[in-house]
């Protein structure tokens, strides 16, 4: 009995990992309040080209908190308003 339960655990939290994380989507960059590290929160301001999405990124941490870094990306799914 013991092996089912690690059996299932395990493909319990494959499948939580395999999942995709979908990235919030906001109209400015000051409406990201808590950018967390690794987090990716795309932004529809219509800086980049037609067709793109700025995405910001909780990139790396230093002493004042987690360092934001943007990039235009290719946009998926209808344009939010």
């Amino acid at each position: 009995m013991p092996f089912c339960r690690a059996a299932c655990l395990s493909v319990l939290v494959s499948a939580a990992l395999a999942t995709p994380a979908h990235a919030a989507t906001v109209g400015r960059d000051q409406d990201i309040v808590d950018l967390k590290l690794g987090q990716r929160v795309m932004v529809d301001d219509g800086t980049c080209p037609a067709g793109q999405v700025k995405e910001v990124r909780g990139s790396k941490m230093s002493d004042k908190g987690v360092v934001r870094t943007s990039s235009c990306v290719a946009r998926y799914g209808p344009k939010s308003k």
